[in-house]
């Protein structure tokens, strides 16, 4: 009787109480969500808590360069990480870098997740001639190299955020298209479709209104990866000087202006800004790899 009155809460609980359930198991996972969220919050409200304007040249003083993590300036503001070559603050630069990165990875991967997507249910609902051209189109982009072909891109239309956004969103699309396409095959054979394809519904309400509220589960899963991803290309074209401007500094361009003082000593121009890039991905990657568990109910213990 006692161990029927435990198991009863279990059968009754909603789906989205046994995902939070399943999500909260992880204390990994819960420390990356609680990253992500304080590091998204500091990106908000860098303009409001950062302690300088790191890019606002009436604040800069250039005897104040490269001066150590926890030097006090003349005009008495200490510096906890320190300044760089411009003497700007590295704590109020990762703070704005972290705008940019965040930014460019979120904003890449929402668009690159709607173009995919759509053209994965079209796929797999269509078939036929269509299915096959975006399938063949989907593996020609999976074939060559991301950081690769976004090389390409900039290298041809130049720097700039929007730049930036547009060469991920053409390079991390496919990832998208496949995962819908996969998780759509398995949905249109279901009852559900077949009986709303017999009402002659309309092709767009087939697809948005029965089809892809069932295959948003790993297409949340993939939009993490890809943020973290996205950030991570976007780090590395900026270092290599392809990414963004140097008015509009990320995590990337903040590691790339320190690397030539590494060797003279002075670490923390890089140091800091790598730490920062290298605490956001592992947060989100944390987070996404529960999320995966908690959303699929074959991984349910």
């Amino acid at each position: 009787m006692t161990a029927m009155a435990a198991t009863a809460p279990a059968r009754d609980e909603t789906p989205f109480r046994r995902f939070a359930r399943e999500f909260s198991s992880s204390r990994l996972a819960m420390a990356g969500l609680l990253t992500v969220l304080a590091i998204t919050l500091v990106a908000l409200l860098a303009p409001l808590i950062a302690p300088q304007n790191p890019y606002d040249l009436a604040h800069l003083d250039i005897l104040d360069g490269r001066l150590p993590p926890g030097s006090t300036s003349a005009s008495g503001m200490t510096y906890w990480l320190g300044t760089d070559d411009q003497g700007r603050d590295m704590l109020s630069s990762i703070m704005y870098g972290l705008r940019i990165s965040l930014g460019v990875g979120v904003g890449s991967a929402v668009i690159a997740g709607i173009i995919g997507s759509v053209l994965g249910l079209v796929a797999a609902f269509l078939g036929g001639k269509i299915e096959t051209a975006i399938m063949r189109l989907v593996d020609l982009q999976l074939s060559f190299p991301s950081i690769l072909v976004a090389l390409m891109i900039l290298a041809f239309l130049g720097k700039g955020v929007m730049n930036v956004m547009l060469a991920l969103v053409i390079v991390e699309w496919a990832r998208y298209a496949r995962t819908a396409r996969s998780a759509a095959l398995v949905e249109r054979r279901r009852e559900y479709m077949e009986a709303a394809a017999c009402l002659a519904l309309p092709l767009w309400r087939l697809l948005f209104r029965h089809l892809l509220p069932n295959c948003l589960p790993p297409l949340i899963v993939i939009a993490t990866i890809q943020i973290a991803r996205a950030i991570t290309l976007e780090a590395t074209l900026s270092f290599l000087g392809l990414g963004v401007p140097i008015t509009e500094p990320s995590l990337g361009l903040l590691i790339s202006n320190g690397y030539q003082y590494m060797l003279s000593g002075n670490y923390w121009i890089s140091f800091y800004p790598g730490l920062a890039l290298l605490v956001t991905i592992v947060a989100i990657n944390l987070t996404g790899d529960q999320l995966r568990d908690a959303l699929n109910p074959r991984l349910h213990k």
